[in-house]
């Protein structure tokens, strides 16, 4: 009786396994590892000429290209291509293009996305610890020091009870304290420069000489993160993506500090009103690129950045969901994924429960999140999260 197996193959570790377990070859894995990886690409707004010649040189491959059909009497302005092949027949177009001065550009940027797309080390470098993102998925540990938070506004408000909470979270095994002293919830108001230091200040200089946790301060302001880190801080979590103040991303960059870029749809205080999206994977993706590129531009080291798709803000229950779902796509980006689902409302929507009661919710999609590409997740309940992501690292690292 034959058995035949459909094999859910990721990457190029897992390809090379399944070739070498039917007794290949070495010079055979090499040759086919490549045709063993499958690649969907959609490429948007392509001149309707290059667009054919695109197709007939995947089809050339043995690859396919799905078009707009008007696109074949060129009777549009440009079109979306889907482009569908292994990766080796990708490999192989982005030579043939390169033949087409028209086409180097697009050539060009194809070839970027599979170095990012392929791309399985990441190194985050703070002050006092570096850490190996590709070995295990860290745990940030939300420390909000505000009378306000959605989930634990007022309970660590007080610079002693933050910072045995903080404290208790290490003992737990945060990898990250991150310190936040304004609420960014839907419907809140900036808060002023000055208050936001005299919260945040304090605790920081404190915590930095209780432990060796790396801190990093939640804010997108550049004089609060400036601040921050002559107390201490290792790293910047922005919320805007460097959209708010562009001159944080030269605070980074003077103090080469990690700083991770955040996608939001306005501003925190209209943020949840009239939500709408012509296509929310590439209005996502052009967003980080475009702070990317700010960031880099400032002097930011590439090495130093990190993403996050900002669940919840600015966001449907349906967007969270798929955002959730299909969080690989972000790997265009190359850059580490942070992920933050913690106790937010798209859980509370889903089992009708207030923040305090969304733990299983929470770590449900914690370990969903770390499965499709998760490098850090950022959650409140650290003890429960870490258990979930040692869990769902060992099942994401099952077979070598």
């Amino acid at each position: 009786m034959n058995v035949i197996r459909c094999l859910h193959i990721t990457d190029l570790k897992e390809a090379v396994h399944q070739i070498e377990a039917v007794g290949m070859d070495p010079k055979g894995v090499e040759w086919m590892k490549g045709k063993a990886l499958h690649f969907n690409l959609r490429v948007e707004g392509i001149d309707p000429k290059a667009a054919n010649l695109l197709k007939q040189e995947m089809l050339s491959l043995g690859g396919e290209v799905a078009l707009d059909g008007r696109s074949l009497d060129c009777s549009l302005t440009s079109t979306d291509g889907l482009l569908m092949g292994s990766q080796q027949q990708f490999e192989k177009l982005i030579q043939k293009l390169d033949l087409y001065p028209p086409m180097q550009k697009l050539s060009q940027t194809l070839k970027q996305t599979f170095q990012n797309i392929l791309k399985d080390r990441f190194i985050l470098s703070c002050r006092r610890k570096t850490f190996e993102l590709h070995k295990k998925t860290l745990l940030m540990g939300i420390l909000n020091v505000t009378p306000d938070s959605f989930s634990d506004g007022g309970l660590f408000y007080e610079k002693e009870k933050a910072i045995a909470h903080a404290m208790k979270m290490v003992e737990e095994g945060a990898d990250i304290i991150d310190v936040g002293g304004e609420s960014t919830r839907p419907g809140s108001k900036p808060l002023g420069l000055e208050e936001e230091l005299r919260r945040i200040l304090p605790v920081i200089e404190t915590l930095v000489k209780k432990t060796d946790v790396p801190l990093s301060i939640d804010t997108y302001k550049s004089e609060v993160a400036r601040r921050a880190i002559e107390a201490g801080a290792e790293i910047i979590n922005d919320i805007s993506g460097l959209h708010f103040d562009p001159e944080l991303a030269q605070v980074a960059a003077k103090e080469k500090t990690p700083i991770v870029l955040m996608h939001i749809r306005g501003i925190p205080e209209t943020m949840q009103k009239d939500i709408h999206y012509r296509s929310l994977f590439s209005e996502m993706i052009a967003y980080l690129q475009e702070a990317i590129q700010r960031a880099e531009s400032a002097g930011v080291s590439p090495e130093q950045i990190l993403i996050d798709p900002g669940i919840g803000f600015g966001k449907t229950l349906e967007h969270n969901l798929l955002i959730i779902k299909h969080l690989s796509e972000f790997r265009v980006l190359g850059k580490p994924i942070l992920l933050g689902t913690s106790r937010k409302s798209f859980i509370g929507k889903i089992l009708d429960t207030p923040p305090d009661q969304r733990l299983e919710g929470t770590l449900s999609s914690i370990a969903i999140g770390v499965l499709n590409g998760a490098h850090i997740i950022r959650a409140h309940d650290v003890l429960q999260a870490k258990r979930a992501i040692a869990v769902a690292d060992a099942i994401r690292r099952a077979g070598g």
